[in-house]
């Protein structure tokens, strides 16, 4: 069994308030959970979305079939170099919980690992101090 996430970190234009959606999923990733997730992210947010994505296959794919009738507000995108993963401030939220927080970790099962994974990441979305070190580390502008 292998598992997969989608991840997004969040900035409001004119408060700079960050912000950390994801979703954990105990199979490989698709195109379909990546749909689901910018629709719920976009319904929670209830605004227009800018993406700052990796060229994943599986993300591409999701984008060029983005359009009305998928989600109600438009959406646009920005891609990253690629090979170039220490200009994704969403890298350095799993490295932190790789490296940082579990690596010295052994579960006994995926849905063990999977709850301490989870954890991890809510713990990282109430850390603002800590989201904005990934910014500046991805040498990015808010």
């Amino acid at each position: 069994m292998t598992a997969s996430q989608s991840a997004a970190r969040t900035c409001s234009p004119q408060r700079q308030r960050l912000g950390l959606s994801f979703r954990l999923y105990l199979h490989d990733s698709r195109m379909s959970d990546l749909l689901t997730f910018l629709r719920l992210l976009q319904r929670h947010l209830r605004c227009p979305l800018l993406l700052v994505l990796d060229r994943w296959c599986v993300r591409r794919a999701a984008v060029r079939r983005l359009g009305p009738q998928h989600l109600p507000w438009p959406v646009g995108a920005v891609w990253l170099p690629a090979y170039a993963p220490e200009m994704n401030p969403t890298e350095q939220v799993w490295n932190h919980t790789k490296y940082t927080e579990l690596s010295n970790y052994l579960a006994d099962d995926l849905a063990v690992l999977h709850e301490a994974v989870d954890f991890s990441l809510v713990s990282q979305r109430y850390c603002s101090t800590l989201l904005r070190s990934y910014i500046r580390y991805a040498q990015l502008k808010l």
